[in-house]
């Protein structure tokens, strides 16, 4: 089963998706991931971040490879091929990044390019997976037998935000935070390729006052609800 989480920064996607495809043995695949490795790329080789053909580019030939998650549950990322791949899966979560992330984004081009990436990504996976992102129920794979869109207050997810940030040494204010998700909202909700948005087939789920385990357990019944109307067999841990 292809199950897609979606959802604003803050919501909770990682996390949720993260201990998902842990409980049933799916595919994890970060799609925002690979939009922030091509925007470190960037920003180390100066490309202008309103260069869309330059970045779509970087897009379509920047390699990206994903490996067993971190000791504390982080998906890490590696760009570059052979010997000379490096990690990133801290570099791509900096505030600049992430503000360089949500520009590039905007660009028809480089989401065709990425995307398509994505979507082989998927329906490559021999067993089931979970996408998380913005547009994954939406674009990448539309068809997705189950899809979740995750919601939570713009204070909760600024808070948990500057919790991260703070986590990796990062010295951040809850108010800094918000004002740019909130800047960041906007860009991803206004583009006019892929806003961010639930599929209309999406099962709206607020996290508010929810912790980790309660989001994955009201999913967990969701998937096996459409694991019996399949009858796919999968039995969730």
């Amino acid at each position: 089963m292809i199950v897609t989480i979606d959802g604003p920064a803050g919501a909770g996607k990682s996390s949720v998706a993260r201990k998902l495809a842990q409980a049933l043995g799916y595919t994890y695949i970060d799609t925002g991931a690979m939009y922030r490795a091509v925007a470190l790329a960037a920003l180390r080789r100066k490309i202008a971040l309103s260069d869309a053909e330059t970045l779509a580019q970087l897009a379509r030939t920047l390699p990206i490879r994903f490996g067993p998650l971190s000791p504390v549950g982080i998906q890490r990322v590696w760009i570059g091929e052979g010997e000379s791949a490096e990690e990133v899966t801290e570099a791509i979560r900096t505030p600049e990044v992430s503000q360089a992330t949500s520009i590039i984004s905007t660009h028809s081009a480089v989401r065709r390019a990425l995307v398509e990436r994505q979507r082989q990504m998927a329906l490559a996976a021999e067993n089931g997976v979970v996408l998380e992102g913005r547009d994954t129920g939406t674009v990448v794979v539309p068809e997705a037998e189950l899809k979740i869109f995750l919601t939570a207050s713009p204070q909760e997810r600024a808070r948990r935000r500057a919790a991260e940030l703070r986590a990796q040494g990062l010295e951040v204010s809850e108010e800094t935070i918000l004002k740019e998700q909130e800047e960041r909202d906007a860009r991803d909700s206004q583009r006019a390729d892929s806003p961010l948005r639930p599929a209309p087939d999406a099962i709206l789920l607020n996290t508010d006052g929810l912790d980790l385990d309660a989001v994955v357990q009201q999913i967990l019944r969701l998937h096996q609800e459409r694991c019996n109307q399949r009858r796919c067999g999968v039995s969730e841990a």
